[in-house]
């Protein structure tokens, strides 16, 4: 009874302790001495050659670890204190290979790597003789065992127990070749039901093609379907598709592709198994395209995407299961503003004591940082955000640019889409983000460092692109061209001339030489006059007057009208270019041509971009629907009535019928007969760096005829491929182009 007693006693003891467990009876110390723990060895004392200063050494937790406790009083004799280590929670081995110790700098290692080649010529065979001595010589790649080998030595059955890399170097014909078979092999077994759909999951793998853009459609055909085939059998795509033209300095564009693949097996995390097909199980082509509506999210109310009217039928559900849902939120939203009129407990009588400053919270809460993440946003600090654009997706596929290509010479896989500040002063009925991010008056939230803000904003620019490579039809030479941002769209949300420091904000994007467009509600006539010179400035002009500028952008500020047209006139002051853009929303804003006329003289502006506006889908706080938004016809039969009433100043100079937008230009950036709405960016940065004053017309570049307004290509580059899903349906543009009709 006594040894059960004892036994409790023990193990309610170690429960409180915070010590070392004590040995039981019959056991030895877990120090291994015979004379006990260490800790309860005398202290021992011992000078440090200071007069006032002792070095005391005891053992902490039993000898894990060695603490030095310096007991030090003041007026020491100049004798320096030195810090001692503690050595805690490491091995504490002084030999190689430490645990705890950076790896850093430790070569990548790769078990197997192939080197497969198709040639009837010999390139291909030499080109992968190249890239095998590039990773051979590379000190941060080690690779076991490397082999390289002809496609028609390869047994297509091994590929299927492959969990390795495998790179393949192919060389394309218009004719029979050696590619055929494996080509029809992979496109077999991806329709064989035998196989599963992951089949090559433990397969990372690269193609390269090279071949003859003379082929015209053919041109790299058979390299194309391999890569596309590989990945939809699960296999991991570590690099873009390479296409290498005979036409064209091939072995160039090999080396540029080929140290690109090189550089990527350095980073352990590029060689991590990820499916990159997954999206892509369906067998038709069209799945590809759907990716441009990717971001629609009816069931939490967001996207930016327009929906199909097709679709809509197919979404009645989660439609339904949404506007209940708003209800439920509109209903608590009203419940929280009905507050105690006294607090509970508190005595009338007694006086109330002066309440303290409100503490600067963080802009982004949980909930609006759920939201926003949801919609594809990566936030930044505790007010920003970046997002990739659907359009950058397109440009490195090759499927063509946004409308600021052919008005301005952007190539979108080069433009990095963000803001510092999420929060805005207006709740338009059209914004992409269903009011899903904060809004406000006077900035009362934390404010981050500009630094902090771009370089957040770069790196998860970055970051995104990079999980494009495994998308199917990625260039590979846009995909390293997208790491050099050149551009930077402040127009992604909120209000980016919010932010307290955005003209030190701009000032380090030019320092970068990267252009900026900044888009702002003209709600901050202040702020735009204290603007440095920026690339171009854009206000919205949603409305032409006081009643129907509250209908459409619902403002915030009561004297939202006063601030509106103050923001025009400090507009008209710029030295930059400066551009009205302007969203039509059939229905709502269109008839009132004459007043857009008087808001045009009052600022003046460079340019005017007016396009239709873009159904986001169903959300309770707007009641647009797919009959607001006008046709490609109608956007040009409203920019001719409204040019008539210019006076001659401006002209329809081009458009993007792909984006229902079209520019109308100032007659000053008409030079001979020829419009000249794009930039020299270049010389932008000169004037910029110069520091002397200048104007628009300093820095302004030839438009290329596919980009004016009447050309046959209506604003699409010829040297891009257009897209169309397959089945899509059409709705015919009216016979009569009446955008009030």
């Amino acid at each position: 009874m006594s040894n059960l007693l004892n036994s409790l006693l023990y193990g309610f003891t170690n429960i409180l302790s915070v010590g070392p467990e004590e040995p039981k009876e019959g056991e030895s110390g877990g120090c291994g001495s015979e004379q006990g723990c260490c800790k309860d060895q005398p202290k021992k004392e011992e000078t440090t050659g200071c007069c006032q200063t002792k070095s005391t050494t005891t053992a902490d937790a039993c000898c894990s670890s060695t603490v030095a406790v310096k007991e030090e009083t003041s007026g020491c004799c100049k004798t320096e204190t030195k810090q001692e280590e503690q050595k805690s929670g490491c091995c504490s081995s002084d030999k190689e290979g430490c645990a705890c110790e950076g790896t850093e700098n430790e070569p990548v290692i790769i078990d197997n790597l192939k080197i497969i080649f198709s040639t009837l010529t010999g390139t291909a065979k030499n080109m992968a003789s190249d890239i095998e001595s590039k990773i051979q010589q590379n000190p941060k790649v080690t690779v076991n065992k490397i082999e390289m080998m002809d496609i028609t030595e390869y047994d297509n059955d091994n590929l299927l127990q492959e969990t390795g890399i495998c790179v393949f170097i192919l060389s394309t014909y218009n004719v029979e070749g050696p590619l055929d078979w494996f080509s029809n092999w992979l496109h077999d077994l991806r329709y064989d039901f035998r196989v599963d759909r992951d089949v090559l999951k433990k397969l990372r793998y690269a193609v390269c093609g090279l071949g003859d853009s003379a082929y015209g459609d053919e041109f790299n055909l058979a390299a194309a379907n391999i890569d596309k085939w590989l990945g939809r059998l699960g296999a991991t795509r570590i690099y873009p598709l390479g296409e290498c033209d005979k036409n064209a300095d091939q072995k160039l564009q090999f080396d540029t592709w080929s140290n690109g693949f090189v550089s990527e097996l350095e980073d352990k995390q590029c060689l991590e198994f990820s499916p990159t097909d997954i999206s892509y199980q369906s067998d038709e082509e069209e799945d590809e395209g759907s990716d441009e509506n990717a971001d629609i999210d009816v069931d939490g109310g967001s996207g930016d995407e327009m929906v199909d009217l097709e679709d809509m039928g197919n979404m009645a559900s989660k439609i339904k299961a949404a506007k209940e849902r708003r209800a439920e939120e509109e209903e608590d939203f009203e419940n929280s503003k009905a507050k105690a009129k006294r607090m509970i407990g508190m005595d009338d009588n007694k006086p109330r004591e002066r309440a303290s400053a409100p503490q600067a919270r963080e802009m982004v809460s949980p909930m609006i940082m759920k939201n926003l993440t949801k919609q594809g946003y990566k936030v930044v600090g505790t007010h920003s955000g970046v997002k990739i654009c659907r359009w950058t997706k397109s440009a490195l596929r090759g499927r063509g640019f946004c409308y600021k290509h052919a008005f301005y010479g952007i190539q979108s896989h080069l433009c990095m889409e963000t803001t510092p500040s999420l929060a805005c002063a207006n709740k338009c009925v059209f914004c992409w983000r269903h009011h899903t991010n904060p809004v406000g008056t006077t900035w009362r939230w934390k404010v981050d460092d500009p630094q902090f803000i771009l370089d957040g904003a770069m790196e998860n620019h970055y970051k995104m692109i990079k999980q494009l490579k495994g998308v199917p039809g990625v260039k590979a030479e846009r995909f390293q061209e997208a790491f050099t941002i050149k551009h930077c769209a402040l127009s992604l949300v909120g209000e980016p001339i919010f932010y307290p420091h955005i003209n030190d904000f701009v000032t380090m994007l030019h320092k970068k030489r990267i252009s900026s467009f900044l888009v702002t509600n003209a709600q901050f006539p202040d702020k735009i006059a204290e603007m440095v010179p920026i690339t171009q400035l854009y206000v919205s002009v949603d409305a032409a007057t006081k009643e129907t500028l509250k209908k459409i952008d619902r403002p915030l500020f009561r004297d939202f009208w006063e601030r509106f047209l103050n923001c025009l006139e400090q507009l008209a002051l710029k030295g930059q270019r400066t551009v009205y853009r302007m969203t039509l929303v059939k229905g709502h804003n269109t008839a009132e041509i004459d007043g857009y006329v008087e808001l045009i003289r009052r600022g003046k502006p460079s340019f005017i971009e007016v396009k239709g506006v873009t159904y986001c889908g169903y959300s309770g706080a707007s009641d647009l629907t797919m009959a607001n938004v006008p046709f490609h016809v109608e956007v040009i039969d409203f920019c001719q009535k409204l040019v008539s009433k210019l006076g001659g100043d401006y002209e329809i100079s081009a458009e993007h019928a792909h984006s229902c937008s079209l520019l109308i230009a100032h007659k000053n950036f008409k030079v001979d007969g020829v419009w000249h709405t794009h930039i020299d960016y270049d010389k932008f940065f000169e004037l910029v760096e110069s520091g002397k004053p200048f104007n628009s017309l300093d820095y302004m570049a030839k438009t290329p005829e596919w980009a004016l307004h009447g050309h046959e290509a209506a604003g699409f580059d010829p040297e891009e491929t257009r897209f169309y899903r397959k089945n899509r349906k059409t709705v015919a543009a009216p016979e009569n182009p009446d955008i009030n009709a």
